[in-house]
Order: C-alpha cells, then sequence, then structure tokens
C-alpha cells in the first residue's frame, strides 16, 4: 500500500461517526425543560413580589401567604411560663428582610439555570455563534467544561449563602441540629469549589506546560 493510499484510509470517516456525532442533540429536550424550569421560577418570583406589595398595603391574606412561604414563626405571648397564643402577624423588618432573601435566592438560582443553559449547550451540543453580538455573555467567550463546572460551584455557594443567611435570621424556628447542619454543608460546598478551582488550574497549567515543552 502507497503513502497516498494510507492517507486515504486514515482519513476515510467512520460510518458510525457521524451517528455518534449526532446524538449530542439529544441534550436539546434537557435544555428546554431547563428553559421551561426558569419560566416557573419567574412566575414564583412574581407570586412572591406581587404577595409583598399587596402586605405592604395592608393585605392581610397576602401577609399571611407570605409568612408561610418563609416559614416564618411568629412570636409567642407567654403568661406565668405558658405559651397562651402567639402575636397577630405584622409586615416587620424581619419578615421583609426574609422575603427579599428569598426573591434574591430565585434570581441567584435563575442565574444558574442560565449558565448552564447557555453554557452548557455551547460546550456540548452546537454553537450559537454570538461573537460580536451586543448581548453576549462576558463569561461564554471563554467558556468550557472546566469553565462551565467553576462557574457552576461558585455560583452553588452563592446560593448556599442566601439559604445560611435566611436560616440564622429566622433561627429561633430551627433546632442547633439544624443550624449545624446547614453550616457544615455551606463549608462542603466552599471547599469542592476550591478543589474544583485548583485541579482546573493544575490542569490548564499542565496543559500550557506540555504544549511549550512540544
Amino acid at each position: 500500500m502507497s503513502a497516498t493510499d494510507l492517507e486515504r484510509a486514515v482519513a476515510r470517516p467512520i460510518p458510525l461517526v457521524p451517528l455518534i456525532f449526532a446524538t449530542r442533540w439529544l441534550q436539546l429536550p434537557l435544555y428546554i425543560g431547563l428553559i421551561l424550569a426558569q419560566a416557573v421560577y419567574v412566575y414564583h418570583f412574581w407570586v412572591e413580589l406581587v404577595h409583598l406589595v399587596e402586605a405592604a398595603f395592608g393585605d392581610a391574606a397576602a401577609l399571611d401567604m407570605l409568612i408561610k412561604s418563609i416559614d416564618y414563626q411568629l412570636p409567642a405571648i407567654v403568661k406565668d411560663g405558658v405559651i397562651v397564643g402567639y402575636e397577630p402577624p405584622q409586615l416587620n423588618e424581619t419578615v421583609i428582610m426574609l422575603v427579599v432573601l428569598a426573591l434574591i435566592d430565585v434570581v441567584m438560582i435563575s442565574n444558574l439555570l442560565i449558565m448552564v443553559i447557555i453554557g452548557g449547550y455551547e460546550t456540548f451540543v452546537s454553537r450559537m455563534y454570538l461573537e460580536g453580538h451586543p448581548d453576549q455573555p462576558e463569561w461564554l467567550s471563554h467558556v468550557n467544561a472546566s469553565v462551565l463546572k467553576v462557574k457552576l460551584a461558585t455560583a452553588i455557594i452563592g446560593i448556599s449563602s442566601i439559604h445560611l443567611l435566611k436560616t440564622f435570621i429566622n433561627a429561633e424556628n430551627y433546632s442547633e441540629k439544624a443550624l449545624i447542619a446547614q453550616t457544615v454543608i455551606h463549608i462542603t460546598f466552599l471547599l469542592s469549589a476550591m478543589a474544583v478551582a485548583s485541579t482546573d488550574r493544575l490542569m490548564v497549567g499542565a496543559g500550557k506546560a506540555a504544549r511549550e515543552h512540544a
């Protein structure tokens, strides 16, 4: 076999390769599902925001819904060391703060969904060709699987921080065991993100050194 015939044999595509490569489109329904989940989060955000505005204008039903949604325990009325009832619900600073933190939590999860949808589609399915587009996300210009993992880990830490802050503000409704568990989980997320970032940095450094050596 001549060198030319050998090159043609090597260059000839394997029949199954196009089919295998086309299976990446099986992920498309998954990203469509995440888009629908994003729409649900948008709806939930506006429902909570409308309830907050209505409660600010004195709507008792909206205030009750807010208190139930944030799992806020009304201050107890104690007489002779016995709880005889609870104070009437009111839109105090703690309730407002917990509701706002819940809204921020929705926004951060929504941001996480956007990163997964756009970054995952761009990385694993097909190029979007957004170069030069005025609305192109800054992080998308250099996104790859490793960068996406680091960004997702960072986003999860932010979401965990919001949840932990909500728990501490409403600490009287949680047991000491639950507070400790949430703190340990948050620290675990933090250490995991640091490990992912360090591993990615080592891999990038090793790849760069190998290219320079070559």
